[in-house]
Formats: structure tokens, sequence, C-alpha cells
């Protein structure tokens, strides 16, 4: 197994196919998470990115499911979901001990890429690479088919959406949010992200946004970030499947199904980047501006922590039947095939 703190200095590239939630809704969750850093984290985030444009963390968001199709990330894969075992459409709940598995999960990477993009002694390299893995998986964490083992995340149930045969991951990953906003562009998703901070500032969300960062900290990031993965998961309950998997697959999911999803679609990128705006100006207030010259000489003189992530995973448990459905997927988050039905 690869550590969690391996080394990914790949460059960006462009995203095709099936990703956690699709370039366009990880890019939105970017650009919401922009709207709501303050300068001086916006100005701190530019640097570490060396990027100084209007999309420095949108043009970022889906380098982690890039960098997770080579040979050299193939190790990331499980960074992307925890598998909780849970029994939906009966019960819902996630237990970061039971589902978290030994290889590390989206949990354990966010309280480990917490640690590292604040740690002064790392070089600029690896601080930006801890800063994508973080502008990833915070989006990933919200997508409720991220936040459960039954059938893979819902890789296995095979649907039917908008006259294609595909999977109901894909369709909450991508295509449902796609057949909302009619792109993928970066454009796409700036246009998107107005419209959730608009919600947000003066709309339908904003009585309930205070609720949804109430309680984070980066202080204990594994408690906070499974309470994100929690309140997602409870979704696959109550909108994912709330008539068991088979009611799904017995005709087009698309207009009725859609039309029941795309609400919970639209709430859940908005508290991505709303919680991820707050998650980054926590960091930049609490680790980054607190630095002097004294504390970092003190700092550099002491012996470097360990930052592999080793130390927040549960303890090793027998392979559950989640872990040997991701074996049999390589490890992938998430099945992309899709062939259109005649």
């Amino acid at each position: 197994m690869a550590p969690l703190n391996k080394i990914a200095l790949v460059a960006f590239g462009s995203v095709t196919g099936v990703n956690a939630w699709g370039s366009l809704g990880h890019a939105t969750v970017a650009y919401v998470a922009q709207n709501y850093l303050t300068s001086e984290t916006a100005a701190w985030a530019q640097g570490v990115l060396g990027d100084t444009s209007d999309s420095y963390l949108a043009s970022i968001a889906s380098w982690a499911d890039s960098y997770r199709a080579t040979t050299a990330g193939k190790w990331s894969a499980s960074l992307h979901y925890i598998d909780a075992e849970d029994n939906p459409p009966t019960t819902c709940n996630v237990d970061y001990e039971r589902d978290c598995g030994s290889s590390g999960c989206s949990v354990s990477a966010i309280a480990n890429y917490t640690q590292r993009v604040s740690d002064g002694r790392l070089t600029n390299d690896h601080t930006a690479e801890a800063l994508r893995f973080l502008v990833h998986f915070l989006g990933d964490i919200t997508q409720p088919l991220h936040d459960e083992a039954y059938e893979t995340g819902g890789n296995g149930i095979k649907v039917t959406y908008n006259g294609y045969s595909d999977n109901l991951h894909s369709d909450w990953d991508t295509y449902m949010p796609q057949s909302l906003i009619g792109g993928s562009s970066l454009s796409d998703a700036k246009t998107w992200s107005e419209t959730l901070v608009s919600e947000i500032d003066s709309g339908s969300y904003k009585s309930e946004a205070a609720s949804w960062i109430e309680g984070d900290t980066i202080s204990d990031a594994i408690t906070t970030s499974t309470r994100w993965a929690s309140d997602a998961n409870a979704y696959v309950c109550t909108i994912v499947m709330p008539d068991g998997a088979a009611a799904l697959q017995t005709g087009d999911l698309y207009p009725d199904y859609y039309n029941s999803a795309i609400g919970t679609i639209e709430l859940q990128i908005a508290k991505g980047g709303y919680r991820l705006g707050n998650w980054l100006n926590m960091i930049y207030t609490s680790k980054i501006a607190k630095r002097d010259l004294e504390g970092f000489v003190k700092m550099t003189r002491d012996a470097a922590p360990d930052l592999s992530g080793r130390d927040l995973l549960p303890k090793p448990r027998p392979m559950s039947r989640a872990n040997l459905a991701r074996a049999a997927m390589d490890g992938s988050c998430c099945s992309e095939k899709r062939d259109h039905k005649h």
C-alpha cells in the first residue's frame, strides 16, 4: 500500500469520463468556495498554486481524479469515498471505525491533507498537492453515493437515464448535474456557482447555511468530516433510493427521478463549496497566519512529524464485502461505462 502522503507531482490535465461529481460539480464547489475565502486566504492559495486567475481553485478541482487514473496515482483511489456498511433504504449511517478501510478513505484523507497543507516544513510542491487533494475531497464527501457501500456506491446499480444504460453512481456524479446546467465547462461551473452563491447569501439557503459549518474544526478533522459524510449519506435512504435499488431499474430515471433528486444535488454542491471556503479560511487563520519567524525557525529544528496519515486510520479489520467489491473494481470509486439504448 502506498502511503497517504505519497508524492503526486504531476501536471493537471483535462478531465474526461465520469469523476466524483464530474468536472462540472467539482469546479462549481471550488468556485463557490472562492467566493467565501478571505482576501488573505485567497492570496495564500493563489501563491501555493502559482495561479492568480479567477479560476485558481476551480481549475484544479478535478486534479485528484486525473491523478487517480494514472499508474502513479492508483494508490489514492480509496481516498475518494468512505464505504458506509449500512442497510439502505432501511437504515443509513456512517461509522468511521467501521467504514474507513485500512488503505484510507475520504475522512482520513481530509484529516491528513489538512495537516499537510498547513505544515511549514513541506515544500511548496507538497503543499500544493495537499491543497489540490483537499479541494477535491471536500467535494467528494458531499456526494451521497461516495458515502455508501451498497453496490459499491451505486456503481453496481444498472439503470437507464435519459435513454442511456449506465449506473446510478455516474448519474449522480455527472449526468444529472449536466442535465441541469447543459454543459461541463469552467464557464458553466462559474455560472452555476453564481446561482448557488446567490441562494446562500440571500435566497433559499440563507437560513440554513450557518448550520452547514456549525461545529467544524480543523483541530478534529476526523469528527468534522465524518459529520459531513453522515449528512450526505442520510440522503441515500431518503432521496437516492427511498424505495430500494430495484425500484430504480424498472424504467427511465429521466425525468421523474431526476426531478426528485436535482434539488438535493444542488444543495450538496452548495454545501461543499461553503464548507470548503470556511475550511480553508480556518486553516489559514489558525495555522498559517500565526507563523512568525521565531516560531518557524524553531519548527524547522524540530523533528518532522509523521504526516503519512497512518495514525489517523482505524484499527485494521477483516476485509468486508464492500472492500472486496472495491477490489474487483480495481479500487476505483466510479464506473464510467455508458451505452445508448436503442
